[in-house]
């Protein structure tokens, strides 16, 4: 195995003509630098110099080691900068992969902070819920997860997150949207049985699953009219007059709840908002910075 301090030092006694003048550009002392040759010359199973008095010049490998090295070392520094830029955060990339009502909520405040903070670090968003988020984090497509999880599968969630650094980031609240108009326009809150013989529009595939587990508990099965995966649709569709829905309150906050009122929903349902990564991308500093800028986020 070749080593680049070997290499190093092959380019100095090269340069200069002896040890003693390469010892002496290195800063190191003669012997050394003979000790370092010795080793290289054992790595390459042949000799690189021919020594004669105190004259010194290259072999014909000696020749191809050196012409190679300036290119090997070149690349290695080159190496070196980029890795400590990264470590320093002063370059980088993060993928991130949020589901729609966190990305125009916590994401552009934490985004919009590491672009100020770190200008050269480089971050990508794309949409999706989970599980398929958890997917992509899990097959390499992104290096940070937003994701949620409802109280009620918790237990089954935290299994299915066991080998992923959970990172809690707030709990959302669902809210009931009725039409202006609806009888309980105007509520400060609603029970899930006074909803039981209304049309509903659906949300997200894993939403839906728990909004009928929600009016399961409460003692009766949803009519669900429309299912969208798009909160503004479902806001719009309620607006229109065309049923009820619950969403959670980062949903409605990032749509402009037109023709809409809002109101509380008994029992609370509430969901755990989380940042997913893997246990080494935790280590990477830029994927560290992200997280960090998304917990501040939340707590705004």
């Amino acid at each position: 195995m070749i080593e680049a301090r070997h290499l190093r030092v092959l380019r100095a006694v090269a340069g200069t003509g002896s040890f003693s003048a390469a010892a002496r550009e290195l800063g190191c002392t003669q012997p050394a630098v003979s000790q370092q040759m010795k080793a290289l010359e054992q790595s390459a199973g042949t000799p690189l110099l021919i020594r004669t008095g105190r004259e010194m010049r290259l072999t014909q490998a000696g020749e191809a080691l050196v012409r190679h090295a300036a290119g090997i070392l070149a690349g290695l520094t080159a190496a070196e900068e980029e890795v400590a830029a990264i470590a320093g955060l002063r370059a980088g990339r993060v993928r991130l992969v949020s589901f729609p009502s966190g990305s125009s909520t916590l994401v552009p405040t934490a985004l919009a902070a590491m672009r100020a903070a770190h200008p050269g670090t480089r971050i990508s968003l794309v949409e999706a819920e989970p599980p398929r988020s958890v997917e992509m984090l899990r097959e390499g497509d992104c290096d940070l997860a937003l994701a949620f999880r409802y109280g009620g599968g918790a237990a089954g969630a935290a299994a299915e997150w066991e080998d992923l650094v959970v990172t809690h980031l707030l709990t959302d609240r669902l809210v009931g949207l009725v039409p202006e108009g609806h009888r309980l326009a105007g509520a400060e809150r609603v029970g899930m049985a006074e909803l039981a013989d209304e049309p509903w529009i659906a949300g997200c595939p894993r939403c839906r699953r728990h909004l009928v587990e929600v009016c399961e508990g409460a003692g009766f099965t949803p009519r669900i009219d429309f299912a969208t995966d798009d909160y503004p649709a479902v806001v719009g569709l309620v607006g229109a007059g065309l049923g009820v829905a619950v969403l959670p309150e980062l949903a409605v906050e990032s749509v402009r709840a037109k023709g809409v009122s809002t109101l509380a929903v008994e029992p609370a349902v509430e969901r755990e908002v989380v940042a997913l990564t893997l246990p080494d991308l935790a280590r990477v500093p830029a994927v560290a910075a992200t997280l960090g800028e998304l917990v501040r986020a939340a707590a705004r």
